[in-house]
C-alpha cells in the first residue's frame, strides 16, 4: 500500500533540471551524492525535466523504492519549478498542492525598498 503524503517527513524538490532518464539508481545518487541526503529516509524527492512538463518522485517504502511520474499534457502546461540547479528545497504539503496546480511555490514579489533621495 502507498504511504498519505502526510505520512512523510519531508518533500524535498531538486530544483532546477533534471535529466529524467535517470532510473530509480539514478536519482538515488543524486539524492546521496548532489544533496548529501539518505535516499532511504522517510523522504519523497521530486525532480522535474527542463522543459517543466515532466516530474519525477523517489521515495523509499519498506522494502524498496517507488518511483511517481507525471507527464503534463496540455499545450504549454509547465510545471512552475525553481530554477536554481543547485538548490534543494524542503517543501510543505499545502506547496506540493500549488505546485502540482501549475501555480508558483514562491509568494509572488512585491515592490522593492525605495530609499529617499535628496532633491535640491
Amino acid at each position: 500500500m502507498l504511504k498519505d503524503i502526510m505520512d512523510y517527513d519531508g518533500i524535498y524538490l531538486a530544483c532546477g533540471s533534471t535529466d529524467l532518464r535517470r532510473s530509480v539508481d539514478g536519482l538515488a545518487i543524486i539524492v546521496k551524492q548532489d544533496f548529501k541526503m539518505n535516499p532511504f529516509a522517510n523522504y519523497l524527492f521530486l525532480f522535474c525535466n527542463k522543459q517543466r512538463n515532466r516530474l519525477k518522485g523517489l521515495s523509499w517504502d519498506r522494502n524498496g523504492f517507488i518511483l511517481y511520474y507525471k507527464r503534463l499534457d496540455g499545450e504549454g502546461a509547465r510545471f512552475k519549478w525553481p530554477k536554481d540547479p543547485s538548490d534543494v528545497r524542503n517543501i510543505t504539503v499545502k506547496q506540493l498542492r500549488l505546485l502540482m496546480e501549475g501555480m508558483s511555490i514562491d509568494p509572488p514579489k512585491g515592490f522593492g525598498e525605495v530609499k529617499a533621495r535628496d532633491f535640491c
